[in-house]
């Protein structure tokens, strides 16, 4: 009998709404795919939102946050719809939609020492809206049992990535960089364990959009054309961050505009090619750093998210790792856009089943938890 669960991912790139139908029967299945971009206006909205006080020195942050969350869910709501119809799968048929809402801002532990993690959502319109049951606000159930409330990929990386024979590291880079460390399937003395990285793809586009007035370097191409500026490098990777033990999580809030701009006063006169390359080698050395450390002995790196369609950072990951292969995850049977609406389709049904799908050696909370809240159809 088939299962059938939609996820809906708008990450921290800020691009767009990616959609999967799943049929979570035996081993995970992709039967449909749709995306939603999201047009420049609204894409500006969202940033405005994630920085501290710029929709609030316009007027009504709340206001304007609720009218994101509601046109997001609209957003959300159409690619169901075209995912229904490619599939001919009927709304009655699909157990629940996995939202993962947009996050704006992503605190934990932090200020009262349990913090807080937001994302904007309206998951009781998208039940509305759908006729679907919607299985949303993952992250907070975690971060309120003392944990970072990210990454929650892992455990979907260990269900679709785990080898039998040997451990493998698992690299999502969307506009933050998280990585999963996946022991060998049936290895009970190794911890499942994952965490962010730093800066995937946020930086690199904000760049981009500032001097080409492009949303992306597409391929890479554009870094690729410049040199990587040593003393600037090594500036970036001195942000504390990065020599943080996990468990550990960051976001826009930490790693955004105005960081990088900081970080490039005495650099003036540097050609913008050169800049972005620093920052293509900047999320490539992050990501090597943290699976060397880590991970040294992993028998791969399954790279997913917008970063796996870059070739040019591709290839920088592979030139920092020799001797570990470097492969997107399409060649191990998941295309990289789709593998986190795929995970939290999968979330959504551990919801459903109340199993829980918190992980705490990955997020440091107090124990595993059932993630997410239900808003029925």
């Amino acid at each position: 009998m088939h299962e059938f669960y939609i996820g809906l991912m708008s990450g921290t790139s800020l691009d767009g709404v990616d959609a999967v139908l799943l049929d979570l029967e035996a081993a995970p299945r992709v039967l449909a795919h749709a995306y939603e971009p999201f047009d420049a206006g609204f894409r500006a909205e969202l940033l405005a939102l994630n920085t501290p006080g710029a929709a609030a020195d316009q007027g009504g942050e709340l206001h304007r946050a609720a009218l994101a969350a509601n046109r997001l869910a609209r957003i959300g709501a159409r690619t169901v719809a075209a995912l229904l119809e490619r599939s001919g799968v009927a709304a009655t048929e699909v157990r629940a939609i996995g939202s993962h809402g947009q996050t704006v801002r992503h605190r934990p532990q932090e200020f009262d020492g349990c913090g807080y993690t937001l994302q904007l959502d309206a998951p009781a319109l998208l039940a509305e809206l759908s006729g679907i049951d919607v299985a949303a606000d993952f992250r907070s159930r975690d971060v309120a049992a003392g944990g970072q409330g990210a990454p929650l990929v892992p455990a979907f990386h260990q269900a679709v990535f785990a080898r039998p024979d040997a451990p493998v590291g698992v690299l999502n880079i969307g506009g933050i960089s998280n990585l999963t460390l996946l022991p060998a399937a049936g290895d009970a003395g190794q911890a499942l364990r994952g965490f962010d990285c730093g800066p995937g793809n946020a930086l690199m586009d904000h760049w981009c959009a500032l001097h080409l007035g492009r949303p992306y370097d597409a391929d890479g191409a554009w870094a690729a054309s410049g040199r990587v500026v040593p003393r600037l490098l090594d500036a970036l990777l001195a942000d504390p961050y990065f020599a943080l033990p996990p468990p550990k999580s960051t976001g826009r809030d930490r790693f955004h505009a105005q960081w990088l701009s900081e970080h490039l006063s005495g650099f003036e006169g540097t050609a913008p090619e050169d800049v972005q390359a620093t920052l293509a080698e900047l999320t490539a050395r992050c990501c090597a750093a943290e699976l060397r450390r880590h991970a040294p002995d992993s028998a791969e790196l399954i790279v997913c998210g917008g970063g796996a369609l870059n070739g040019h950072l591709m290839r920088r990951l592979a030139a920092a790792l020799p001797g570990t292969p470097v492969l997107a995850s399409d060649t191990r049977g998941l295309p990289p856009l789709q593998v986190e609406a795929a995970a939290f389709a999968w979330l959504a049904r551990e919801l459903l089943l109340r199993r829980p799908a918190g992980r705490p050696d990955v997020t440091g909370a107090r124990g595993a938890r059932v993630l997410g809240a239900l808003y029925p159809r």
